[in-house]
């Protein structure tokens, strides 16, 4: 006998996603955590893991359907359905217990809610113990290190038991709550005489529970609603849905993009119209996701680590001439040559000479680790918020190897599809606010690493050469923040003078390349 998995909920606002491939196909025998499907929602492609051993017996999508969140997505056959199977007489043997009101409350198992993460914090509490909720009501506000998730109601019924305080770690795969459901509650009594209107949570009018659409933020939409109005520039969380449960549909958005947004403005207006809130011509939005993770880190951040800032201007002429040689040759092979690979292998050589600047302080400021590995993390403004992804082992890659990882970790943040082991172990980190157009900067550092360094934009500007003649140069500011409990204004200045050598005289790093 084989048992469903039920998609679990993947994001909030999620009520479905698009089966983009089967890692597996019906008959494969599979082990717990490995990879069976990817989806995509209208933020990221998600990867789903099996959740135990076992041998996949069916698919219930073809690639390409839309997959519904809380229904069946496979079936597995695992050791304890077959032992069941193998043994019915014993199980129809075994008298049914008598089920008491106790009985009837159910765990509320917390679902997989991104690749590699095993537990996360209870960031707030949106119900208490006691509580009447309906289906898809958010239930709590999690944080795992790269987003805030939001857990809505799988049913209707009572909030039993809350297992976690707020800011205690909660586990994957582990009871997050309890619920008494109605059916739960009815069966509880089972009298032939008991009216329905004594079962719990079905007489409670919907109108006493807010709607999980009344979140402020929050839109019910599948990817392809979502994916029309990005591409209609439209913030999906105002337009109105006129669908069940406040769902938005296709024409709820075009109808928004024709209005020009009055229907949105409208709403907003409206007392009844909690998703946005407007008083006296502000508006209010809650911080979800990436950026309350990012707010969050920097935050703890700025508040334990001293910083201090440290400011150059290099002179990259050559180098970009080199670039703009390599990119070209490279081009026909598939592999992208930006700016990106050279700053970060110079950095890399620049690391070997100066450990303190690859370096780690505890909390308590009595220790200091020193990392071999050159971990560079590089920033990545994506529509989802700031990601910084690292590259791995920079001191052991040609420049090519570091383009390749470049171009692959840029492409993953912006297709919301950056795997754990690439957001964890980063040593020292780049952002690279000149793409924008900013020149100068003081970036926060990325706890618990020591240095950050701010790249401006490029500039041609007059400087005069050795002749005293005036000359065109393309010149840079790179901005430093350092953790001054371990490092100095010498020592950052010393290393920011060694990086500079290399990327101003790009031919200085071969002889130095491994």
């Amino acid at each position: 006998m084989s048992k469903d998995f039920i998609l679990p909920d993947i994001g909030e606002g999620i009520v479905e996603c698009e089966v983009v491939e089967w890692l597996v196909k019906e008959g494969d025998q599979v082990k717990e955590d490995q990879p069976i499907v990817d989806v995509m929602t209208d933020k990221a492609l998600v990867q789903i893991p099996a959740k135990e051993d076992g041998v996949i017996s069916k698919l219930y999508y073809a690639q390409g359907e839309i997959a519904k969140v809380h229904a069946p997505l496979y079936a597995i056959e695992t050791a304890d359905s077959a032992a069941a199977t193998a043994a019915p007489a014993a199980v129809e043997a075994t008298p049914a217990p008598v089920q008491t009101a106790a009985e009837a409350v159910t765990d509320f198992i917390l679902p997989d809610i991104g690749e590699g993460i095993v537990e996360c914090e209870v960031v707030e509490w949106q119900v208490k113990e006691g509580d009447t909720v309906v289906e898809d009501q958010p239930i709590v506000d999690v944080m795992t290190d790269k987003a805030l998730v939001q857990i809505p109601a799988k049913e209707n019924g009572v909030i039993a038991k809350l297992y976690y305080a707020q800011g205690e770690i909660a586990k994957v795969h582990a009871p997050l709550y309890a619920i008494r459901t109605a059916a739960a509650a009815t069966s509880a009594q089972p009298t032939a005489a008991t009216p329905a209107s004594s079962t719990t949570a079905t007489t409670t009018p919907a109108a006493t529970v807010p709607a999980a659409a009344a979140r402020p933020g929050k839109a019910i939409a599948s990817p392809a609603v979502r994916r029309r109005a990005r591409e209609l520039d439209i913030d999906i969380s105002l337009v109105p849905g006129s669908g069940a449960k406040g769902r938005v549909l296709k024409e709820d958005v075009e109808a928004f993009a024709r209005q020009g947004g009055a229907v949105a403005e409208a709403a907003i207006a409206a007392p009844a119209a909690v998703a946005v809130t407007s008083t006296g011509g502000t508006r209010v939005e809650p911080i979800r996701g990436v950026k309350a993770a990012m707010a969050k880190q920097m935050m703890r951040s700025v508040s334990t680590i001293p910083h201090f800032t440290y400011a150059d201007e290099f002179d990259l002429t050559e180098l970009i001439a080199l670039q703009q040689k390599l990119k070209e040759k490279y081009a026909e092979q598939g592999i992208r040559i930006t700016m990106m690979p050279f700053f970060i292998k110079a950095l890399s050589l620049a690391l070997s000479e100066f450990p303190v600047m690859n370096a780690q302080v505890n909390d308590e400021c009595t220790e200091i680790t020193y990392f071999d590995d050159h971990n560079i993390g590089m920033a990545v403004d994506t529509k989802i918020g700031l990601l910084v992804p690292n590259i791995k082992q920079v001191q052991n890659k040609s420049i090519i190897e570091v383009a390749q990882e470049v171009s692959r970790l840029t492409q993953a943040a912006r297709d919301g599809r950056v795997a754990q082991e690439d957001m964890k172990g980063g040593t020292i980190s780049i952002s690279n606010i000149g793409v924008i157009g900013g020149t100068v900067a003081t970036p926060i550092i990325n706890k618990p690493e020591a240095a950050i360094v701010a790249l401006g934009k490029v500039q041609e500007l007059p400087r005069f050469d050795a002749n005293g003649q005036v000359v065109a140069r393309k010149l840079m500011t790179a901005s430093w923040s350092g953790d001054h409990r371990i490092i100095d204004g010498g020592t950052i200045a010393r290393f920011n003078k060694r990086w500079q050598e290399f990327l101003e005289d790009p031919t200085s790093m071969l002889v130095h390349m491994r």
